[in-house]
């Protein structure tokens, strides 16, 4: 792949980019796809501002705007033979190169999160029942153990398993026979169902 640093439109001087006789949209993709780097120079100081205006729209943040910006112009310099003009301007083009890369950015970072967030509470990197107990010790013993009670057997075993004895998933599993996965899950289940519990007998 091609290495481009694009630089941001106020370290160009415009004047040697934007001239009375500059060209078409449709002729700069054509000179893109033919590999001009100076094609893909006047695309960017043409339509930065508005490729960053989408971006933080979506992200709601400058600096990851600025790298969906980069990125997204990457994504030209890779896909300039791709555009069909019967199907709407260059400028649309751009904007939904533009829209799609920041909503990647936005599932990626909830994705992310979320994953951590899991890991945290299942305790998949510190078995011990530290968070749980941090958890129920701010709460009233009996409504703790009356959450637990309401939960199905199987969830039950499960987190007395994990929090008050301290094993990992993976002793679970091999302590019962379950799949590493259905273990997973019913911690996991069985600790939404008690946090909701405990949330409705707080209120």
């Amino acid at each position: 792949m091609t290495s481009l640093a694009i630089a941001p439109a106020r370290d160009r001087d415009p004047a040697s980019i934007t001239t009375a006789a500059e060209p078409a949209d449709e002729e700069l993709l054509r000179r893109i796809a033919r590999r001009e780097e100076a094609a893909l120079d006047v695309l960017y100081t043409r339509y930065r501002a508005l490729a960053f205006s989408v971006a933080v729209r979506v992200v709601g943040d400058g600096a990851r705007a600025e790298d969906v910006v980069q990125d997204a112009f990457l994504s030209v310099w890779r896909k300039a033979g791709t555009y069909r003009p019967g199907r709407g301007s260059v400028r649309t083009w751009l904007s939904s190169i533009v829209r799609n890369r920041a909503i990647d950015i936005v599932r990626a970072t909830r994705e992310r999160t979320a994953h951590e967030n899991e890991e945290l509470l299942l305790g998949i990197h510190d078995p011990a029942p530290a968070v749980f107990d941090q958890v129920a010790a701010s709460l009233d013993g009996e409504m703790t153990r009356d959450a637990l009670q309401q939960l199905p057997v199987e969830q039950r075993h499960a987190i007395s398993l994990a929090f008050f004895e301290g094993l990992s998933h993976s002793e679970i599993a091999s302590q019962t026979g379950l799949p590493l996965g259905t273990v997973k899950s019913r911690v996991r289940l069985g600790i939404q169902r008690m946090r909701e519990s405990l949330v409705m007998a707080a209120a």
